[in-house]
């Protein structure tokens, strides 16, 4: 019986993609149950005038997301360097999109949809720089 090449990279990819969905789970986790969690706790003190502006909204967004993924990859056992590269890749999508923001080019909904979307592909390029981490 002979192996291929295809074959022998079969369980390595699973485990790419699952770890892949493990993160983008935890994300929207993060966003589901930190982001009412703060508000309730915080609208007393004005946080919902702050989350008025999208950059502000965008960014508190990030972060909760930010928040369970570290937890989620510091209890698979991944390393500071790369939960701090998948924060990044929470940030840098929406980062990217304030100047077409501030142009007016990109409305507050095309902010959050293209940021969550380039998200994704941020994702997915953590990933790839640290390939045998996740596989």
């Amino acid at each position: 019986m002979t192996t291929t090449r295809t074959t022998l990279h079969r369980p390595s990819l699973r485990r790419f993609v699952r770890h892949y969905l493990e993160i983008v789970v935890a994300a929207v986790a993060g966003m589901v149950v930190l982001g009412p969690a703060e508000s309730m706790l915080l609208n007393p003190i004005g946080w919902a005038e702050l989350l008025a502006h999208s950059e502000a909204y965008a960014l508190v967004m990030a972060t909760n997301m930010t928040v369970a993924i570290a937890v989620w990859m510091r209890f698979r056992g991944h390393g500071w360097a790369a939960t701090a590269e998948m924060a990044v890749a929470m940030y840098a999508p929406f980062m990217v999109l304030f100047p077409p923001l501030w142009l007016g080019v990109l409305s507050a909904t095309g902010l959050m949809v293209l940021g969550h979307v380039l998200m994704l592909f941020a994702i997915a390029a953590a990933m790839v720089r640290r390939r045998a981490e996740y596989t």
